[in-house]
């Protein structure tokens, strides 16, 4: 009901960034982690246009950087990771401290995973150091894109009472399934791009630095060193610690299987640096907004939903705009500008304000949830998710003509599918991005990449549809081997005969099985527990139901538009082979007792609504 750019319009930027001071804090086994501390400074030389003594603060615990050293003759942001918070947050009243997390930047220490419990320990340990603050008002929220999202779950964890909001934004909520393992299927070049990029900023090979985009600034020289510290020589003793850092190439590919531990350690699984595993310890009175996108990566928009459904005794908000991995780009492909365009920061501002500040923003009287439609390029607002009724949900069921009809077919058929392992999805897919690849299009080349697959077609629309939320391929299906792989994609075939790519789900059929949530990881789609107890070999030529949740998102399909399923069997793109070597022959179950469907969230389109800038 209040347009952010409105609200952000209330709040004008009364302070002055000032330079940051920068220190060492000693943790509790002595590792000494590097901190930028941004206080807010009066524009005004008058002596009563002080600013208060005190501000809540805003914390980002990265792994990237948290300033860049600059050559003296160079120019370019020197925190190109966190300054739109900085930027955004400090001349509005909040102190802003960002932490370079042990084992990166000038911090000492190595790293023995992505946000492991050191990582936790030590953010606890911070934000008790800044409540002592004299600039401190005891207050403590904390935010960030991706690796910071996530961090700000953990610290949430440690049950610190000074931490009253967080921000996830564009983070996972499990690692396994939302980022490395969707579907229980590895990314092969997302593991070996992070690694490239840890090696790049631990070890300080600017070398490297160049193939990724936020970090291409030649005129970067490693991370600044803390003010104590002006000749680096503390900094070159930390970056000779993080030679000891773990590879992700070595590290991934130990959790083949979710919460399968550490041969060395048995307490240590993928939950270990998964958010969810740590639910049940954010307080209840700890605010969250989670931000996603319809491209998010593999599975960052479940993380999100996921989080606020798990969360749900919390104040909670949940936001899903046209967008892909941290909002660079608008993704819609009606979009009006390349880059997302929606303040999406001043969002997060409010919600601050709301929680940390006591303002009255009137969020408590806003839906909880907001998402925008695509190709009906508005916002929509729900009490909910999903936000339509689940039993009203349609149905299209596969028919032997490879069709999509609304009713199955009452004998038993089945259809002949060669899974064929060169079939790919090309470089402008959902997953070149979180592989630090910078995507400005997605898929622009879909037309045609469907032809080699097994495709069932729907009738033209009669009106326009509106799909909000899961889509679930229902599907009956038998393999000539003992796994395989199902590869999922839901298209708009428009009246011209253009194809646009909508959504995608995959899913490895060892991990078929079909489990009920546990407390602290709730979703409304079919949640598995890709476990080593729970995978289980097909028996060759055997009909099993198999349920295959694609991503979520919001699409609006255009009258005289037909809906188009296509299913493979792999994406050499992106994925290994299952199983390797032996492309698999399927068998698609069309009618009787081997009837499939896909399940759609649709609604009918009901009138207008309003514009980019608000919500229905």
């Amino acid at each position: 009901m209040v347009p952010p750019q409105d609200y952000a319009d209330t709040r004008p930027e009364i302070y002055a960034i000032p330079a940051p001071r920068s220190r060492y804090l000693t943790m509790r086994d002595g590792c000494r982690l590097a901190i930028d501390v941004y206080i807010p400074e009066t524009k005004s030389a008058r002596p009563d246009a002080s600013p208060p003594a005190q501000f809540p603060t805003i914390v980002l615990f990265t792994p990237y950087y948290r300033r860049f050293k600059l050559h003296p003759d160079g120019v370019g942001e020197r925190a190109p990771n966190t300054a739109k918070f900085r930027d955004f947050l400090v001349p509005r009243g909040y102190a802003v401290v960002v932490i370079d997390v042990r084992g990166t930047g000038a911090s000492f220490g190595t790293r023995d995973s992505f946000r492991s419990p050191r990582e936790r320990d030590d953010s606890r340990e911070v934000v008790q150091w800044i409540v002592t603050q004299p600039w401190s008002s005891g207050v403590v929220g904390a935010t960030g894109i991706s690796y910071l999202g996530a961090a700000s779950d953990f610290l949430a964890s440690t049950g610190h009472p000074a931490v009253k909001a967080i921000a996830p934004l564009f983070s996972v909520w499990d690692t396994y399934t939302d980022n490395y393992f969707p579907g229980g299927i590895q990314l092969k070049a997302l593991t070996q791009s992070y690694d490239d990029l840890m090696v790049a900023l631990d070890h300080d090979r600017r070398d490297m630095l160049h193939r990724f985009v936020y970090y291409a600034n030649p005129h970067f020289e490693g991370p600044q060193p803390v003010d104590e510290d002006p000749e680096g020589i503390l900094l070159q003793a930390a970056i000779r610690e993080h030679l000891g850092n773990f590879r992700q190439t070595e590290f991934m590919p130990e959790f083949s299987f979710r919460e399968d531990p550490l041969p060395y350690d048995a307490q240590f699984s993928s939950a270990t640096f998964s958010p969810y595993s740590l639910a049940a310890q954010i307080p209840p009175d700890v605010a969250v907004l989670s931000v996603s996108g319809w491209m998010d990566g593999g599975g960052y928009m479940n993380g999100a939903i996921s989080r606020y459904l798990t969360l749900s005794r919390n104040p909670g908000y949940l936001l899903l705009g046209p967008w892909d991995h941290g909002a660079r780009i608008d993704v819609s492909p009606w979009r009006s500008t390349q880059m997302a365009d929606f303040p999406w920061l001043a969002e997060v501002l409010r919600f601050f304000d709301h929680y940390l500040l006591g303002h009255q923003t009137g969020l408590n009287a806003e839906a909880p949830v907001h998402y925008y439609a695509m190709h009906a390029e508005q916002w929509r607002s729900a009490t909910q998710w999903p936000p339509y009724d689940p039993d009203a949900d349609s149905k299209l069921y596969l028919t032997p003509a490879l069709a999509l009809e609304t009713a199955p077919l009452p004998d038993s058929t089945d259809h002949d599918y060669q899974v064929d392992f060169a079939i790919g999805t090309g470089a402008g897919t959902r997953y070149e991005r979180i592989a630090a690849i910078n995507s400005t299009e997605y898929y622009p080349d879909w037309q045609g990449r469907g032809d080699r697959m097994c495709n069932f077609t729907s009738a033209p629309l009669d009106a326009p549809a509106e799909l909000a939320g899961h889509v679930v391929a229902d599907l009956w299906v038998s393999s000539s081997e003992p796994d395989a792989a199902l590869f999922i994609y839901v298209t708009e075939i428009e009246a011209s005969g253009a194809e646009r790519y909508v959504t995608e789900g995959l899913l490895r059929l060892l991990h078929r099985k079909v489990s009920p949530c546990p407390p602290q990881y709730q979703t409304t789609w079919p949640f598995r527990t890709f476990s080593r107890q729970d995978a289980q070999p097909l028996t060759p030529g055997q009909f099993e139901r198999v349920q295959v949740p694609l991503l979520p998102t919001a699409w609006q399909f255009q009258s005289g538009s037909r809906i188009r399923v296509s299913i493979a069997g792999a994406d050499k793109d992106h994925c290994g082979q299952v199983p390797h070597g032996r492309p698999p022959l399927l068998k698609i179950g069309t009618g009787g007792a081997h009837a499939s469907c896909v399940t759609l969230p649709l609604s009918a389109v009901q009138g207008t609504t309003t514009g980019k800038g608000a919500a229905q």
